[in-house]
């Protein structure tokens, strides 16, 4: 009977030893933390929306002149207008700095460069070996632009975003001397001496439109590509010389297809480390 009575109490000593023992719930391994980055996606970690960019493009410029007229002799009332008017295609270089706002709203400031268009107009009229005759002009234009814009993400799929924007600025407009000959309309052979009118340069308003897209290569870095529009206004394009001026060019629409990069020095493209929550042991 003892041996009984000694081996229960021992046994249930155990057991009241056991339930006192430190009970503590077991931590799951460390699953790291992903922010979902600027364009929806789990791939790549971002710490944050806001912060500075700089940007890079280049573009290719299809511009279209709305006229050009000139003085002529008989007063400040009489003139003279193109009959034709074209530049060549050209390509641009530009780059800027910007600010991520948010989630769907950034701004930048650019700067642009567009490389020399050729132009080749034509007018008609009189000319000193006869009449009629038609002249044939010759002369060059390059633009540089600084612009203040704003866009809107308004779709993001994955990696992917859509956007649209506008901006406002100025255009530094630098035309090239006009080069001008005319000839008989019957004996195009016949021609006055090409007269030289000196090319203008000055600064006018710019406005603009833009609508592209992007795709984050990783949470610093994003390809852009889309289109622009933009507004130039008119002003002087060359001065007097025999045969009349000064001239001036109608305001003009240029259209630009671009593609570039953006990056943001700044994010931090780490996941932030995995800190698991802290329990409290619990006893038993």
């Amino acid at each position: 009977m003892k041996l009984y009575t000694l081996t229960a109490m021992t046994v249930l000593m155990a057991t009241q030893a056991m339930a006192a023992d430190v009970y503590v719930d077991p931590v799951a391994e460390p699953i790291p933390v992903y922010d979902v980055d600027m364009r929806g996606s789990t791939d790549v970690a971002v710490n944050s929306w806001d912060g500075l960019y700089i940007r890079g493009d280049l573009g290719y410029s299809w511009t279209k002149l709305r006229g050009i007229d000139y003085a002529l002799y008989g007063g400040p009332g009489d003139r003279g207008y193109f009959d034709s008017q074209k530049l060549d295609n050209s390509w641009s270089i530009g780059g800027g700095v910007g600010y991520q706002i948010n989630r769907y709203l950034r701004t930048d400031v650019t700067l642009d460069y567009m490389f020399d268009a050729d132009f080749t107009g034509s007018t008609s009229g009189s000319c000193g070996v006869g009449d009629p005759c038609v002249s044939t002009d010759i002369a060059s234009m390059s633009a540089f632009s600084v612009l203040a814009n704003a866009y809107v993400d308004f779709w993001t799929y994955g990696n992917f975003s859509a956007y649209v924007g506008g901006g406002l600025g100025g255009t530094y407009v630098k035309w090239g001397d006009l080069e001008n000959t005319s000839c008989l309309v019957g004996d195009p052979s016949d021609c006055d001496p090409t007269i030289t009118h000196g090319g203008n340069a000055e600064w006018r308003f710019s406005a603009a439109l833009m609508a592209g897209g992007a795709y984050q290569i990783r949470c610093d870095l994003a390809v852009d590509g889309g289109y622009r529009y933009r507004y130039v206004s008119g002003g002087k394009m060359f001065g007097y010389s025999t045969g009349g001026g000064p001239g001036y060019d109608h305001d003009f629409n240029v259209h630009e297809v671009r593609a570039g990069l953006r990056y943001s020095p700044g994010r931090d493209c780490e996941p932030e480390p995995y800190v698991p929550p802290y329990i409290p042991p619990v006893y038993k």
